[in-house]
């Protein structure tokens, strides 16, 4: 077992591909010198140097397209972007390009690029670095989306990602950077499947990322009520595994899903639309969804709290759906 933090086991995945694949690089904003605007690549420019190493202008279309070509040119790039609002001035790049190329070409080319990105809000940082956008991701065909809320997850993730031979986004929480939890080595992860935290037979919570901390501490709140509570971490975005959530609403029969995106148009409506098609009838009580509210995060720390999933909009959605 070692003690590692989110940032460590980010910063050892990308330094062990790189030292067990010469084409594997990492680019971005001040991912070099300056050791990344999370520090998750301090170090690494000393180790590997500027070519693999590589600092990048200010253009988020231009560097993450830089990606994809050398991708597509043989290579194992892992393009980090700052924040996901930022990202969006790559989205073409992403979504016309990386995630149509394959299909396109009728299977001839593929795009094997990781592209890496801090989410979520909580920090102050205003509505500029704060949301969290990895379901308009996950509405894209031809890409997967995962969203690391462990340490091991993180540590593990970034592997099978850069073998997989189409584009893969990474969605990392940006308030998990610091914590820390005890990790077995080697690490390996399940990238196609959702995983269960905590067992459990009256009622499913449904979460990924930055949430699942929340909903873990909701479920212990919700258990001094009597209340058994499953807690199914999604870990991939896209494609959603459908069958650990209808495997444990068979059981459970009642669920709640936490998604720090908007609730309009959110990844929990869309899990929520699923749910309905296939297992409506295992129901025994409404569907019920905790996301953040409809307006831009703001700064001021009382109001961002607010705007944000917490353990007691989550506590009283599952006592809601129970009938409490």
């Amino acid at each position: 077992m070692t003690e590692l933090t989110y940032r460590e086991a980010i910063r050892g995945a990308i330094r062990k591909a790189m030292l067990a694949d010469h084409r594997v690089f990492l680019m971005g904003e001040d991912v070099g010198r300056y050791g990344g605007c999370y520090g998750v690549s301090k170090g690494l420019l000393d180790e590997f140097g500027p070519e693999r190493i590589r600092d990048t202008p200010l253009s988020e279309s231009a560097f993450t397209g830089a990606g994809i070509g050398a991708a597509m040119g043989g290579m194992r790039p892992i393009v980090e972007i700052m924040t996901c609002n930022f990202s969006l001035l790559s989205l073409d790049q992403v979504m016309n390009n990386a995630a149509t190329i394959r299909h396109m070409s009728g299977g001839q080319f593929h795009v094997p690029v990781v592209i890496r990105m801090a989410t979520g809000g909580g920090r102050q940082l205003a509505a500029q670095h704060s949301h969290s956008l990895e379901g308009w991701y996950a509405h894209i065909p031809g890409i997967r989306v995962l969203a690391p809320a462990t340490v091991e997850d993180a540590a593990g993730m970034l592997g099978p990602a850069l073998d997989d031979p189409d584009p893969v986004l990474i969605f990392e929480n940006a308030l998990l950077y610091n914590h820390s939890e005890d990790v077995n080595e080697p690490v390996e992860v399940d990238i196609d499947h959702a995983v269960v935290r905590r067992a459990g037979k009256d009622l499913t919570l449904v979460t990924y990322g930055g949430s699942l901390g929340k909903t873990l501490a909701a479920a212990d709140e919700l258990g001094t009520d009597g209340i058994s509570t499953e807690v199914i971490d999604l870990r991939v975005l896209r494609p959603l595994d459908d069958v650990t959530i209808l495997t444990s609403l068979a059981k459970t029969r009642r669920c709640v899903i936490v998604d720090e995106g908007w609730r309009s148009g959110s990844l929990a409506a869309e899990i929520m639309a699923r749910i309905v098609e296939q297992s409506f009838w295992n129901l025994d009580a409404p569907l019920a969804r905790v996301c953040s509210e409809e307006v831009p995060v703001p700064y001021a720390a009382h109001l961002e709290q607010a705007a944000l999933p917490s353990v007691a909009k989550i506590v009283a959605a599952g006592r809601a759906v129970m009938g409490r």
